[in-house]
């Protein structure tokens, strides 16, 4: 779906030098010209228009001088700084440009007429009047010569075992003597030179040699291997021409040939056989092929074809013409017509060799011509529905045109064919908005044939459908019309017969403006013209375009390239340079574009294709050079892109890992664009797709989902790309096209939920309308049953831009209701009738599926009169309830209605054997209706509802609720169904109170009993647990005697002591057993000191300081000095490791550093101190067990724990556990804080100084160990490593403790 635009025509007209010019050769290097003609060499440059060298092969001998030498090959010898020429007499010269010297090196006797060098130029081969092959060196040493004409097929000869001989073969009406018919030879071609013809294969391992058979007289094509060995003959072909070509990648030769009714280019195989062909537009005998030529790359094949000569005086031509392949169909893509008097006529023609689509062109009056051409999509450029997607196709004097909106039509066919009578050159299409699908055609003779749509008068016979028409079938397809051709004026006619192709680059700028550019023959300039149609009073078909104005540029105009929306135009130099042309101004002028930082823009590369588009609001160049540079304005930001186009708001582009990119251009910036370009990793998986190898964009179809894209053999492709369809989605619900977007996101597979998810409150607003437009029931029940609670914007489908509008969420609501709810109000309000399958699917969708309402639903068109319009059948409805909904647990519901009609209509609609249900259902009949309903929903394990049924079924009933009750645990439910004075109601609670005693939840149950009245059994759960006071209370509801209350109160204080409770129990003992010395026993166990002074004094028993209250303290005091002295111990052990290991740590690392090598936990250096291994090699150790422990049990996972953290020396995380050891220490210390200030206090009371004063010093001491040990433990290097945060530490515990003991000290607890 291509064609050729031409990027750069460059001329060198009337240069001056003596004779004819007879051939021509490239030196690529200097980008200089070599002209040979009857007097020797012309060295030029096309681009300063300077004779650079001209060197005289007259003068020395090698040229006659009545001018009727011949050149026959010019080749420049990059490796020698020589050029080769062989001149028709035989001799070989090369000659020295620089030096002008000539040098002789081989001459042929009998003349030679082809020279030809291998690719390489590693072979030389001259053709010689001797009908000889001479193969030699590059230096010149002949290799071996040969006859050219050879008997023997080749080395490839085919072998045949006689199957399928043409005498056993079936001739029809022909009869069996046409087995035996000789084949006659025609002779060569009338035109026919009889000069041979050398072709080389582009790796250099083969040749071709057309030449004709002196035997025969018809032309032969032989291919030889560079060891010069004959390898295969061409079969006889009729007709065969003298051109040749063997196609760079080496698969066809290229001839050809002449058949009774047309001429056709004919490609043979490498073993001679015919291998397809191709058919050129003229008349048998209207004209001959002087030359084929494969370009470089061998996708473009030029030939060369001259008017013959029927009358005289004829205006005869000559052609160039270009062709390509695409999907097994040549399309002719270019014609150039020459005229053959004069100096027009052509002399020489040939490829550039290192530029692949520059051609250059030698003409009999000094006039050199070089064409730059590069492949473009001709497409319509509009963005709105009304655009048609339309792309042209040229093929000769047609253009083929199809329009993707409608169909997708694989080339070479097409949805219509536009006729005209002459060869197209160039197809454009208008630039304006609203007329995009217009378009204009450059033929050949410079007049463009304009297209418009819209209604015609008539039927334009210049337009032919292709495959969307045909008998039978209705053309939904509206084609244009031919509106006008126009003949261009040009100022200077005579110029124009030069060079075919003055214009290029033609831009359709407005309705009656054309722009177009093209080489200036005064200066080296290129200019650009302004084509304006010329007012005309008649109404005929020929109209004339003049150039009213013209603008001079100083460079090589490449390219051209318009934004329809901002009608801007952008220029770019050959250098690079881009410029802005002013067009709408008065004064044309052409200034630099610029940046958006205000500097000129100028390309590294020049690019083929260039775009304008906005990018953050500026408008940017965008361009792609033929090396698959991607640039915008002038940074490159991908190298590998091998297609783009950009659409509405959108860059799309394809890239050598068969990938298709789409990125948004609105509300982005220059920088993140570039960003994402550049980045191997894509974020938003909606931006990228995977498409086929070698894909290309072909266009987009605006307003629509549609991305065509075309494989490298021609055929066509159509993917909706992600972020496309999202877009476009978008756009319709903004727009409340909801059936646009429905009909997409069902056909291309996109979760509904984003039709809500988009806008909620514009979708809950217009629910109404959504509904009347999408009206199909089916599609509004494919909406319901997609309906999730996931918000699809924030996961599947995030906008490619955040947006800085938040819309508004119901937090608490939740969607599937809301919208359930919504659209079934909708739906009622609307056809109930016609919606009732969508009421129904609205309320089994919701979460909480209401199954009972839609069974009443279902329950109720049994009784609709049949008479409504749109009305559904209560025996439909619950076929589509079977498809949403389970048919058991929709028995199931429809038995829990207690409607025993609702149940047989949905038990016939189930699996279910008559013979189960209808005894089960009427068993049920035949009960009262509470028990009924109770043994309804026992059945369906509801029993909430089924024991509030059988409470209403009398007392004689409460032994099952309340065995049921205790099945089922539902005392809760059930206390609340009698009232709290009756029997039922005490005899759940007791068997509640029971229950929570199994759970081992004594304190409730006690409670329980004690409410309904249960006071012993209330007793029993209060001691259980140790409620003293609850327990205490009961035994008071109890009346128990003195003795009893005191046996309690002994039993309650042991529970209290086993508790560690040692002031309850004391406060028990005393005031209800009366035992005060046990009391003051267990509050001196429990350290309680100042209590217990209270009770001795209480009682007067001051015998007991001495026996038992001081002895207690001054055992207390030695234990927490021997605590203390362990705690400091531990404390300066684990900080002593602690600063060991850091050090070793910190030597391992130096020499990893060092050695530069990875360490590990079975490093021979780190054997006795595996603990300095890197915490985070550790780390990922430990992370991977974790992750393969985490599925054991938890005992397991605190083994795991405490292994992790040992404090072995050499454990991996030995530093940590040592820290984490230290913490505990810390801990453990803070907790001595209430303890030793209750204990100081008593040593002061009863005056034991010494001890009091040792204590507090070294519980003194101890802190500061700590408070000084806080710098070197816990660093800003260790503090990310430690398992709990230093600043809390130090917060938390020695802070406080610290206060706490400074705060003691200042109250004067203890005195020095």
């Amino acid at each position: 779906m291509r064609n050729l635009k031409l990027l750069q025509t460059l001329e060198f007209g009337d240069i001056q030098a003596p004779g004819k010019p007879q051939c021509l050769s490239l030196r690529t290097e200097q980008g200089t010209v070599l002209i040979g003609s009857e007097h020797g060499l012309i060295e030029v440059d096309p681009v300063t228009r300077e004779v650079k060298n001209e060197i005289s092969l007259v003068a020395e001998g090698f040229l006659p001088e009545d001018g009727s030498g011949s050149i026959v090959g010019i080749q420049d010898l990059l490796d020698q700084e020589s050029v080769c020429v062989a001149t028709a007499p035989g001799d070989v010269i090369l000659c020295n440009l620089s030096t002008h010297q000539l040098e002789c090196v081989g001459s042929v006797a009998s003349g030679i007429s082809v020279m030809s060098w291998s690719p390489d130029q590693e072979l030389v081969l001259l053709a010689t009047g001797q009908q000889t092959l001479i193969m030699m060196t590059k230096d010149f040493e002949p290799i071996m010569e040969q006859q050219i004409h050879q008997d023997d097929f080749g080395e490839s000869k085919f072998i045949t075992v006689g199957w399928g001989r043409k005498e056993t073969q079936f001739h029809g009406s022909e009869g069996r003597q046409a087995a035996f018919q000789v084949q006659m030879h025609e002779s060569a071609l009338p035109w026919d030179d009889h000069r041979p013809r050398v072709t080389w294969r582009g790796d250099g391992q083969f040749f071709a040699v057309s030449v004709v058979c002196p035997d025969t007289g018809a032309r032969k094509v032989r291919v030889w291997n560079r060891e010069f060995a004959l390898q295969s003959t061409s079969e006889p072909v009729a007709g065969l021409g003298p051109a040749l070509a063997w196609k760079p990648s080496g698969s066809l030769i290229a001839s050809t040939q002449d058949k009774p009714n047309q001429h056709d280019v004919v490609f043979f195989e490498k073993n001679g056989l015919l291998h397809g062909h191709f058919t050129l537009p003229f008349l048998k005998d209207q004209v001959k092929v002087n030359d084929l030529l494969w370009n470089a790359d061998s996708a473009v094949l030029a030939v060369w074809l001259e008017d013959l000569q029927r009358e005289e005086n004829a205006n005869l031509k000559a052609y160039v013409q270009l062709w390509t392949v695409g999907n097994y169909h040549w399309y002719l893509k270019q014609s150039l017509p020459f005229s053959t008097s004069g100096k027009s006529k052509i002399v020489s023609l040939m490829w550039d060799p290192v530029t692949p689509y520059r051609l250059h062109v030698l003409c009999q009056g000094w006039h050199y011509l070089c064409y730059d051409w590069h492949w473009t999509t001709d497409r319509s450029l509009g963005d709105n529905s009304s655009d048609m997607a339309n792309v042209a196709v040229i093929d000769g004097n047609r253009v083929l045109v199809t329009v993707f909106r409608l169909s997708v039509v694989p080339p070479p066919m097409c949805s219509y064919r536009l006729l005209l009578p002459h060869s197209v050159n160039q197809v454009v299409f208008s630039v304006h908005p609203e007329k995009s699908n217009d378009l204009a055609i450059l033929d050949a003779s410079n007049q463009i044939s304009v297209y418009k749509c819209g209604d015609s008068q008539s039927v334009d016979p210049t337009v032919k459908l292709g495959a969307v028409g045909g008998n039978g079938f209705k053309v939904s397809l509206r084609t244009p019309h031919l509106e006008k051709r126009y003949k261009i004026q040009f100022e200077n006619s005579e110029e124009q017969e030069v060079n075919p192709l003055k214009l290029s680059l033609l831009t359709w700028i407005q309705e009656d403006v054309f722009l177009a550019v093209s080489y200036s023959q005064s200066s080296p300039q290129f200019v650009i013209h302004h084509l304006t149609v010329a007012p005309s009073e008649t109404d005929d078909e020929q109209g004339q375009l003049n150039i009213s104005s013209s603008v001079a540029v100083e460079g090589v105009i490449i390219n051209l390239c318009c934004n329809s929306k901002t009608k801007s135009v952008a220029l770019q130099l050959a250098d690079g340079q881009i410029l802005k042309y002013l067009w709408e101004s008065p004064s044309l002028a052409v200034e630099p574009w610029k940046n958006p930082g205000g500097f000129p823009v100028r390309l590294p590369y020049p690019c083929t294709q260039t775009e304008l588009a906005m990018i953050g609001g500026e408008e940017c160049v965008l361009g792609l050079t033929d090396r698959c540079r991607f640039f915008i304005n002038d940074t490159e930001v991908a190298s590998n892109v091998t297609s783009f186009a950009v659409y509405d708001e959108f860059l799309l582009l394809t890239t050598h890992s068969h990938t298709c990119r789409c990125f948004c251009l609105r509300d982005t910036s220059f920088k993140t664009l570039q960003a994402a370009l550049s980045s191997n990793h894509v974020s938003n998986g909606e931006s990228l797709r995977k498409v086929e190898r070698g894909s290309r964009i072909v266009t987009v179809v605006p307003q629509d989902t549609k991305l065509i894209l075309q494989m490298p053999r021609g055929n066509l492709e159509v993917v909706h790309h992600r972020a496309l369809v999202l877009a476009q989605i978008r756009k319709w619900l903004d727009k409340l096209m909801f059936k646009e977007a429905f009909e997409c996101m069902r056909k291309l597979r996109i979760n509904l939920n984003l039709i809500h998810d988009h806008n909620p409150k514009v979708f809950l607003e217009n629910v109404e309308t959504f509904i009347r437009q999408v009206e199909s029931v089916n599609h509004i029940n494919l909406f319901f049953t997609e309906l999730k609670e996931e918000d699809v914007t924030k996961t599947m489908y995030p906008p490619p831009v955040t947006s800085t509008v938040q819309l508004s969420r119901d937090p608490d609501g939740k969607k599937v209701d809301l919208v359930c709810d919504a659209m079934r109000s909708a739906m009622e309000n609307i056809n109930p009738h016609k919606y009732c399958l969508s009421i129904l699917t609205s309320h089994v969708k919701k979460t909480t599926p209401e199954l009972e309402i839609v069974l009443q639903k279902v329950h109720e068109l049994q009784g609709l009169a049949p008479s409504v319009p749109d009305a559904v059948t209560a025996e439909e409805a619950l076929k589509h309830l079977l498809l949403l909904v389970d048919v058991n647990e929709l028995y199931d519901h429809s038995l829990g209605t207690y409607d025993f009609d609702l149940v047989l209509m949905v038990a016939e609609k189930s699996q279910k054997d008559p013979k189960e249900y209808l005894p089960f259902l009427n068993t049920l009949k035949k009960m009262e209706t509470n028990y009924q309903r109770f043994t309804i929903d026992k059945y369906l394990k509801r029993y909430e509802k089924a024991i509030g049924h059988l409470s209403k079924c009398g007392p004689e009933y409460f032994p099952e609720c309340l065995n049921l009750i205790k099945d089922k645990n539902l005392y809760n439910e059930a206390l609340k169904l009698y009232p709290s004075d009756s029997q039922q109601y005490k005899d759940v609670s007791i068997a509640y109170g029971e229950h929570l005693m199994e759970e081992h939840l004594c304190e409730p149950a006690g409670l329980v009993f004690a409410r309904c009245g249960a006071y012993e059994k209330a007793l029993s759960a209060f001691l259980a647990c140790g409620s003293w006071q609850q327990a205490l209370c009961m035994a008071a509801q109890l009346h128990l005697t003195k003795d009893q209350l005191a046996g309690l109160g002994r039993t309650l204080a042991g529970k209290l002591v086993e508790q560690r409770r040692h002031s309850a129990a004391a406060t028990v003992l005393e005031q209800y057993a009366q035992d005060y010395e046990e009391a003051v026993l267990l509050l001196l166990e429990g350290a309680a000191w100042e209590e217990a002074l209270r009770v001795v004094y209480k009682y007067n028993r001051l015998d007991i300081i001495e026996t038992n209250v001081k002895p207690s303290i001054l055992e207390a005091q030695k234990n927490y000095m021997a605590f203390l002295d362990s705690q400091t111990a531990t404390f300066s052990r684990h900080k002593k490791r602690l600063l060991v290991v850091r050090e070793l740590k910190e030597q391992a690392q130096q020499v990893n550093l060092d050695e530069d090598e990875p360490h590990g936990q079975d490093s021979d250096l780190f054997s006795e101190t595996s603990s300095v291994v890197s915490g985070s090699d550790m780390s990922g150790k430990y992370s991977h067990s974790n992750s393969r422990i985490s599925a054991r049990s938890s005992k397991n996972r605190r083994k795991a724990e405490r292994k992790k953290h040992s404090l072995k020396e050499g454990s991996p995380l030995e530093d940590l556990a040592l820290m984490e050891a230290l913490k505990e220490v810390a801990q453990g210390t803070e907790k001595l804080k209430d303890e030793v200030y209750h204990i100081l206090k008593v040593l002061f009371l009863f005056e034991f100084d010494e001890q009091g004063r040792e204590l507090q010093k070294a519980f003194e001491d101890t802190l500061q160990l700590m408070e000084r040990s806080l710098p070197e433990i816990w660093t800003l290097t260790h503090e990310q490593n430690s398992a709990t945060p230093p600043s809390q530490l130090r917060k938390e515990c020695f802070l406080r403790l610290w206060d706490q003991h400074h705060k003691q000290r200042t109250e004067g607890w203890v005195r020095s």
